[in-house]
């Protein structure tokens, strides 16, 4: 049922955006996708409070391309009871949640300031006059007036949260915060008015492309480094993170799988010319004894191969190109801690697998070689040390930069087939 209210809720989201895209050429500048609280089988603590009440929460975002006025899209894609807001507002960030008060403005929803949205559905505000530049960073402020479940959470935000004590304070320009956390909270995208032959391209995988492991507030993530890449190289290019951490192409866990809301999430956006995909390294490392889901049957490599066919056909269909991204090293991942069944010699040969279709394979539009671009020269599967966070999978900061830099900005731009 969590399933089915994310794809009606992203089949909502398809049909509003087709109609801003007409009446204002509307694009989503900035996403983070929304997942459900996972169950206490996994070993990542979920970290998120159960409820609010008569507080506010205040979230930072750094925008990609810029615009004249905003949007801001809430959802409730995994709640099962509506969500009152009792009041919303956004404006320019400052420093450590506080918002310029000379651009604060109050949300509106169909012009009333408060608005309740029912289970499994977002909801669009109405457009807001504020001039952003592109990678500007936007404060969302939003006011919680019931008991209300934190039911739809983008998980590895890796920037910080600030929620109140009681009380709505929407329209200050700082207020004291009683807790923060990493996590966004209901909120999911971010259009502005971009110029009409503006583009986006949406960025499809796991915690690798959602920057788990890089520094908190310092926008790090591998897109964001894509994202002024493409600004320094003047592109009319929105860059969209869909990505959440524990991703998987075949198998829901700590969210949704990628077949299941390849559409919802994906291909409802605006103008969406190119789709990204990194992801099936869960796949490979969380099944077996001593991972993360051990009675999960491992998948083969023609299994991925066949989820990715999927993409690849369904982008075809809607006239986007896709581009796929070899699975970097992960040898010894989690090694010496109990998870550390992610990684097995077996589940080597089925990376090496799956990255020589991705890249000889002849499905994708393009191919992003990570694999090579991160793997130490010396020890062929690992990840080079300097570019490592420490648990020989994820990035650190200096090896999501090298990442970006890998990426050839016309592979992104070119025709489709």
């Amino acid at each position: 049922m969590l399933i089915c209210a994310a794809v009606a809720a992203g089949s909502a989201i398809a049909g509003f955006s087709a109609q801003g895209a007409e009446t204002g050429d509307w694009i989503t500048t900035w996403a983070a996708t929304p997942a459900p609280r996972w169950s206490d089988d996994l070993p990542a603590p979920f970290g998120v409070p159960e409820v609010l009440e008569n507080q506010t929460v205040r979230q930072v975002a750094r925008i990609s391309v810029g615009g004249n006025s905003v949007r801001v899209v809430l959802s409730n894609a995994f709640g099962d009871k509506p969500l009152t807001i009792g009041a919303g507002s956004v404006g320019i960030a400052g420093k450590d949640g506080e918002v310029d008060q000379a651009t604060l403005k109050p949300l509106t929803w169909g012009g009333k300031s408060s608005v309740v949205v029912p289970p499994g559905a977002p909801i669009l505000s109405d457009p807001v006059a504020l001039p952003a530049e592109a990678l500007s960073d936007i404060s969302v402020s939003i006011f919680l007036p019931k008991k209300t479940a934190l039911s739809s959470v983008h998980w590895d935000g890796v920037q910080t949260a600030y929620i109140s004590g009681p009380g709505n304070f929407t329209n200050d320009a700082a207020f004291k915060a009683e807790s923060t956390l990493k996590s966004r909270l209901f909120l999911s995208d971010i259009w502005v008015d971009a110029a009409p032959e503006s583009q986006a391209i949406v960025f499809f995988g796991d915690s690798i492309t959602d920057g788990n492991c890089s520094t908190p507030d310092a926008n790090n993530r591998w897109p964001d480094h894509v994202a002024r890449r493409l600004q320094e190289a003047n592109r009319k290019v929105a860059v969209v993170n869909e990505a959440f951490s524990g991703n998987r192409v075949l198998t829901d866990g700590m969210g949704v799988n990628a077949l299941a809301r390849f559409d919802s999430d994906i291909l409802s956006h605006p103008k969406v010319s190119t789709v990204v995909v990194m992801m099936g390294i869960n796949d490979i490392g969380w099944p077996g004894e001593n991972a993360i889901t051990p009675d999960d049957k491992e998948p083969t490599a023609e299994e991925i191969i066949t989820g990715y066919k999927q993409l690849i056909d369904r982008a075809h269909a809607d006239g986007v190109r896709i581009v796929g991204a070899t699975l970097t090293p992960f040898a010894d991942t989690f090694k010496g801690l109990p998870t550390e069944g992610y990684y097995t010699p077996e589940k080597e040969k089925i990376r090496v697998a799956v990255n020589e279709w991705i890249r000889t394979g002849g499905g994708f539009d393009g191919v992003i070689d990570f694999d090579k671009a991160m793997e130490d020269p010396g020890k062929p599967g690992y990840l080079r040390d300097d570019y490592d966070c420490g648990d020989n999978l994820h990035p650190n900061d200096a090896g999501y930069k090298a990442m970006a830099d890998a990426v050839d900005l016309d592979l992104l731009l070119g025709p489709a087939k």
